[in-house]
C-alpha cells in the first residue's frame, strides 16, 4: 500500500509568536541570519530580553528623562525620518530649533542687544565640549596674536562629570581639576588663583555638581575672577556647565545670579534630556554674543538660499529630540516647569528627612537651593556594620538602583549615597523608597553582613 506523507503547514498569521521558527532557539548574536522572520516574534523576543534590563523608574541613578507624556511619543514616531542636518529638506524643523534657542537665551538672560548664538547637540557633554573648543580657539587666536606661544591650554575646573576629561584628551588641554577641601562640595572660589594663568583657556563652574547635586558658587566664583584681571592682568572667561541646573534654578531660585547677567559668562551648556525633560538625546550650548564663538569653528552651509551658520561635532540625528523640547516649552511654560520641579524637590526634602531620622546618615544635600535630589554619607563609617555599598545591593533587590561612589580627590576617603527625583517619580514612590531603606537598613544592622563589593563607577 501507499504512504502518503502529509504537509506541515507553514506558519500563519494566526500562529502563536512563541511557536514561530525564530522562536525555537536563542537569538542569533555574532552573525546576521540567512532568513527574514516574522515581525511579531522577532519583537516579542526582543522585547523579553529587554525586560531583563533594569525598571528606568526606579533608576535614581541617572539624571535622564525616563517619563514623557503620550503627546512627546506620538511627536517622537512622526520625527523619525527627519534629520536634523537637513535644513533644507526639514525648515520647519529648522525654525523650532531656532525657537528653543531664542527661547534659552531669554532664559538664561542673555542680553536682549547682544546677538547671542546657540545651537542643539545630542546632549550636555557634546554641548560642553563645544564650549570648550570656543575657549580653546579663542585663548589661541589671541596668543597668536600677542606673538606667544599656544601650545600648552589648560582649563580650570572643580569636580566635574568625565565629559571634561574626555574634552580635555581629545583637544590637547591639560584638565586642572581643583582638589575639594574637607569640608566643600564643589569649587570655592578663592582656590582659583593658585591654578590659573597665562595659559588658562576659561574656568568651569558647574550649576548642579555630578556628585552631591549642590550648585557651585557662580557669580562669587565669577567675581574672584574679576579680582584676578585686576591684580594679574589675566582676563580668563567662564563657562557655565548647566546640564541638570540649566533647567532648575530659572524656576525653582529664580533670584540666583549664574548666568548671562555675570558679564564674564562667555557660554552656557545644558542637558535638555534631564531636567529639561525631553527624551534622549539633546542639549543645548548658548554663547553670549558672536566675539566669543570664533567664526573659524562655524560652518555655513546653504539654507533656503541663504546661510545657515552650523556648529557640531555630529552630523546625521534625530530631529525628534528637539521638537519633543520644544513641546515641553510650550506645554509647561515657566508655571508648569516650577510646578513639575517644585513637586520633585518637595520629594525630596521629605527623603531627605526620612533619612536624617533613621540614625545612620549624615544628608549632604537635602534638595535646597541645588537640584532636586538628595545626597548623603554614613555618620560613623568606621563604626557601622554595614557599608552603603551594602545598602545599594540591598536595595537592588526590590530594583532600586541607588548608586554609591566615593567623591572626587581630596575627599575621595567620603563614600555617598545619592537619589536624583525627576519628572514621573512620584512622592509616593520616593515614600516606599524610604521605607526601603529603613527597612534594609534593619536587616543589615541585624547581621551579620556579606560586604558587596564597591562599584565607584555607578555614579554616572
Amino acid at each position: 500500500m501507499a504512504l502518503h506523507e502529509t504537509n506541515r503547514p507553514a506558519p500563519g498569521p494566526f500562529d502563536d509568536v512563541y511557536t514561530l521558527p525564530v522562536t525555537a532557539g536563542t537569538l542569533p548574536k555574532n552573525r546576521v541570519p540567512e532568513a527574514a522572520h516574522d515581525p511579531r516574534a522577532v519583537r516579542a523576543l526582543i522585547h523579553d530580553e529587554l525586560g531583563l534590563d533594569g525598571n528606568a523608574s526606579q533608576n535614581l541613578a541617572t539624571f535622564c528623562t525616563t517619563w514623557a507624556e503620550p503627546e512627546v511619543h506620538a511627536l517622537m514616531d512622526e520625527c523619525l525620518g527627519k534629520n536634523m542636518i537637513d535644513k533644507d529638506e526639514y525648515p520647519q524643523t529648522a525654525q523650532i530649533e531656532n525657537r528653543c534657542v531664542h527661547m534659552l537665551a531669554d532664559l538664561w538672560h542673555a542680553p536682549a542687544d547682544g546677538g547671542a548664538l546657540g545651537c542643539s547637540t545630542t546632549g550636555s557633554s557634546e554641548a560642553g565640549m563645544l564650549g570648550g573648543l570656543a575657549l580653546k580657539r579663542r585663548w589661541r587666536d589671541r596668543r597668536h596674536a600677542e606673538g606667544r606661544p599656544a601650545d600648552r591650554p589648560n582649563l580650570v575646573t572643580g569636580p566635574v562629570q568625565v565629559c571634561w576629561e574626555k574634552f580635555a584628551r581629545y583637544f590637547d588641554v591639560e584638565l586642572r581639576q581643583v582638589p575639594l577641601e574637607k569640608d566643600a562640595l564643589g569649587l570655592r572660589p578663592h582656590q582659583l588663583r593658585e591654578h590659573v594663568d597665562e595659559n588658562t583657556i576659561g574656568v568651569v563652574a558647574i550649576l548642579g555638581v555630578t556628585f552631591t547635586c549642590g550648585y557651585e558658587p557662580v557669580a562669587e566664583i565669577a567675581a574672584e575672577l574679576d579680582r584676578i584681571q585686576a591684580d594679574t592682568g589675566l582676563d580668563i572667561p567662564l563657562h557655565i556647565d548647566a546640564a541638570s541646573g540649566g533647567f532648575v534654578a530659572p524656576f525653582l531660585q529664580p533670584g540666583l545670579v549664574w548666568d548671562f547677567r555675570l558679564p564674564r559668562v562667555a557660554s552656557i551648556n545644558a542637558s535638555g534630556h534631564k531636567y529639561g525633560m525631553a527624551p534622549l538625546g539633546v542639549g543645548w550650548a548658548v554663547w553670549r554674543s558672536a566675539d566669543v564663538l570664533p567664526d573659524d569653528l562655524v560652518f555655513h552651509v546653504d539654507y533656503l538660499g541663504g546661510d545657515l551658520p552650523t556648529f557640531a561635532l555630529n552630523f546625521s540625528r534625530p530631529g525628534g529630540e528637539v521638537v519633543a523640547q520644544y513641546y515641553n516649552l510650550l506645554r509647561l511654560g515657566r508655571e508648569g516647569y516650577t510646578k513639575v520641579h517644585g513637586s520633585c524637590a518637595t520629594s525630596a526634602r521629605m527623603l531627605a528627612e526620612q533619612l536624617t531620622g533613621m540614625g545612620p546618615f549624615t544628608v549632604l544635600h537635602d534638595g535646597e537651593d541645588g537640584l532636586p535630589a538628595v545626597c548623603w554619607t554614613l555618620t560613623d563609617p568606621a563604626g557601622s556594620p554595614f557599608t552603603l555599598y551594602d545598602l545599594s545591593d540591598q536595595l537592588r533587590r526590590r530594583g532600586w538602583q541607588v548608586p554609591t561612589y566615593p567623591l572626587p580627590p581630596s575627599r575621595q576617603d567620603t563614600v555617598v549615597q545619592r537619589v536624583l527625583v525627576r519628572h514621573g517619580i512620584s512622592y509616593d514612590k520616593i515614600a516606599l523608597l524610604a521605607d526601603d531603606i529603613r527597612e534594609a537598613v534593619g536587616r543589615l544592622g541585624r547581621g551579620p553582613v556579606l560586604h558587596a563589593e564597591p562599584q565607584p563607577g555607578f555614579h554616572h
